[in-house]
Parts: C-alpha cells; structure tokens; sequence
C-alpha cells in the first residue's frame, strides 16, 4: 500500500519526534537514578590553594564516571554523564579536569583510591588500554560513600603513562588509603 507523500513524512515525523522523547525522558531517568549515588561535587579550588602542579596540562576527552566495577553504568547526575573536551592535570590537592560545556570536575587527594587503565567505558572503547581510569569515592545522599570511576581518553599517547603515574602517586599518598577506607560503598 502506498501512502501519499505528505502522509508518510508526517507518520515519519511522529515516529522521529516519538523517538526524541523517549531518549529525552530515558536520559532524565538516568539522571534521577545517578542522583542517589552523588551528593554534591568538590568545588575547584582557588589556584593558590592547589599546590604544586604535578603534571603539566594534558589535553584529550573526559569520556564519562561510572560507578566502581561497572563501566556501563553512567553516572548522569551533577553533569558526569556528558562526553566533552577536557583537560586533566594533577595538583597536590587533587585532580582537576576542566570541561568544555560542563562543570570542571575536581577530585581532592582526600577522595583519590587510585588508577589504571583500561580499553573501554560507558559505550567508548578504544582498544588497548587507552584509557585512563581515575578511582574516587563521594558521598552519596543518605552519607555514604560511593566508589566512582572516571575515564579520560588523552589526546597524545606518551601523556597516558603520566597521568596513571602522577594520579597513582597522589592516591597513595592520601591520608586515607584505599586500604584504610571500609565506609566505601560499591554501587550496585
């Protein structure tokens, strides 16, 4: 059966225009659900309270934070769920990664379990170990702690080594180790 033109551009219409919606009210869902394991984020410090820079700026892609052990579980609350421009560069302080069209993302060394690297996350994957995963902890909510994974893809293969390096540094010169953390909830 052939349907005329205008009927089938305005059934195609609809169909697209359905789809939107239902992507826009699953990515709210999505948000609503993260929320419960972010409370709110750190705010970047002052530039003279971040210490000595360990790392020179390092340019590439923020690719999202996940939930510790799950990769493909986003985490969308407080802007973590966007892919955007970054760039990464490690302080006494913490971790800073400023964000084009988000909000810069600042892990104190305080909140710092670790890093490794990995090929893939939250729907990126790169092959080899081309990612960068920085392992952190928040409080959630109701005050616990959440165990969160971001991953970072950088623009130029030798910076990946340094990253892992400086952020395994300051992991474990935090006070708190990973060790010494038994409030720290894995997220299901």
């Amino acid at each position: 059966m052939n349907l005329p033109l205008p009927v089938a551009v305005a059934i195609m219409l609809s169909v697209g225009a359905l789809l939107l919606v239902i992507m826009w009210r699953g990515w709210r869902s999505l948000q609503a659900r993260s929320a419960t394991k972010v409370s709110t984020l750190a705010e970047v410090p002052a530039e003279a309270e971040l210490g000595a820079a360990r790392t020179a700026p390092i340019e590439g892609t923020y690719v999202s934070t996940t939930t510790a052990g799950d990769w493909l579980d986003r985490v969308a609350a407080r802007e973590l769920g966007y892919r955007a421009k970054a760039v990464v560069q490690v302080f006494d302080a913490g971790v800073v990664v400023a964000r084009a069209g988000a909000t810069d993302l600042f892990v104190p060394v305080a909140d710092l379990t670790g890093a490794s690297r990995t090929s893939g996350m939250a729907g990126k994957y790169v092959g080899g170990e081309g990612l960068v995963v920085i392992a952190w902890s928040t409080l959630s909510p109701t005050g616990e702690r959440t165990a969160l994974e971001t991953g970072v893809r950088t623009q130029r293969k030798a910076d990946r080594p340094l990253l892992l390096d400086a952020v395994s540094a300051l992991a474990s010169s935090s006070p708190s180790s990973p060790d010494s953390r038994t409030d720290i909830k894995e997220s299901e």
